[in-house]
């Protein structure tokens, strides 16, 4: 479980290895953009409104795949790149290592579901 205690930029900060006394301004506005994007997308996904938290047990999958965002700074776009016998491969989707557990959540929380009464049925 994340610590309580800290933001979510501060553990981003350190699933990157940065300091978190680091005062980068220009650092931490990237860092709250990815964020901030990050979120959107996984409120989308669980059907959470704008205004609301990201659903506090899938805040794991925010840092997550910030922290791949983060890594693929600069080869946006790029799927897949090979120089000297070395390969580096991005995935199409950053959420889709967690497709099941968002299809769980979402299950569980009845997220996107519609249910309607039909008064005239006997």
């Amino acid at each position: 479980m994340a610590d309580q205690g800290k933001s979510d930029l501060d553990n981003l900060k350190v699933m990157l290895g940065m300091a978190s006394s680091n005062d980068d301004m220009e650092v931490d506005e990237l860092l709250k953009l990815i964020l901030d994007n990050t979120a959107m997308q996984l409120k989308f996904k669980t059907g959470t409104k704008l205004s609301e938290n990201v659903p506090e047990e899938l805040n794991y999958i925010l840092i997550e795949v910030a922290v791949k965002r983060y890594n693929r700074l600069k080869n946006e776009g790029m799927t897949s790149y090979s120089q000297e016998g070395e390969t580096i491969s991005f995935a199409a989707n950053d959420f889709d290592e967690f497709k099941d557990d968002l299809k769980r959540w979402n299950e569980q929380n009845n997220a996107g579901v519609l249910e309607t009464v039909d008064p005239f049925r006997r």
